[in-house]
């Protein structure tokens, strides 16, 4: 009796690290991780719904949601940096954080310079005034307008090339005005002191849905946003978690709650070898 009993209270003391060791894949080497057992990822948390900051000062949002049950997954504690865009892919590779986690848009430019996995499908959209007031309908109304937007992002340049083609037709430029973050953009419309701003199209709708900003442009040059690493090895893990999600539904679920749409449901990884 007492050794059967002995044996229950080891199969209830090594149960949990047997089901550990089922849900997470093989520990991943402390040399490809900034920090031992912590997936640091960066994050510009100026991007509701998907990514923000509470009025308690909490991270929240999609993005947020899926970065902390990507480190779940692998058995890493997250950890978040908050900073500007425009430092990201440099601190990627100086090693100060190993994921960017702001749905940066994939080029293959970018993917020349690190590994990025395409999860989700976004495009770029235009937000105007309260009211719409310069009555914003097409691209073309945007010639001579002054508008603003994210320094350094897929969304500037994409500002940059609608302006380019107005010039080419004989329209004035779009005068462009950058800032640090989609934040003050958003402060600079309502200040008016831009007539537009260039964000997301998730973003958008968002500022629109709230009676904020009307989106009067959306679905401009569309482009799967990634997740980005500096690791291979790591990149190759969250690609594997990312599949366990979408197998087990939890990836749909989330998705669908802030109506995102999968990218790449192969969660392929692309990058230099």
């Amino acid at each position: 009796m007492r050794r059967h009993l002995i044996a229950a209270i080891a199969a209830i003391a090594f149960a949990p690290a047997a089901a550990l060791a089922q849900t997470c894949p093989a520990p991943i080497p402390a040399a490809e991780l900034v920090k031992p057992g912590t997936l640091v990822m960066s994050t510009n948390p100026t991007l509701p719904p998907l990514q923000f900051v509470n009025a308690q000062g909490q991270l929240q949002g999609m993005r947020i949601e899926l970065g902390n049950e990507i480190a779940k997954r692998l058995c890493l504690t997250p950890e978040y940096v908050r900073i500007e865009f425009s430092a990201m892919i440099p601190g990627l590779a100086a090693r100060r954080w190993d994921m960017i986690n702001t749905g940066i848009f994939f080029t293959e430019e970018r993917a020349r310079m690190m590994q990025m996995i395409r999860y989700e499908n976004n495009a770029v959209a235009i937000s105007a005034a309260r009211g719409n007031p310069l009555n914003i309908r097409s691209q073309d109304d945007l010639a001579g307008k002054t508008i603003g937007v994210e320094l350094g992002g897929f969304e500037e340049r994409t500002l940059r090339g609608i302006s380019q083609q107005l010039v080419a037709a004989g329209k004035p430029a779009i005068n462009i005005r950058t800032f640090d973050n989609f934040a003050v953009a958003f402060q600079a419309l309502r200040a008016g002191q831009v007539q537009g701003v260039t964000s997301i199209d998730a973003v958008a709708a968002e500022y629109d849905q709230r009676g904020d900003f009307p989106r009067v442009l959306h679905g401009l040059n569309p482009a799967p946003a990634a997740l980005a690493f500096r690791s291979r090895p790591l990149a190759e893990q969250v690609s594997w978690a990312l599949q366990q999600m979408l197998a087990d539904g939890s990836l749909d679920a989330l998705f669908n709650k802030y109506g995102v749409g999968i990218a790449d449901r192969s969660f392929a990884i692309v990058g230099p070898q």
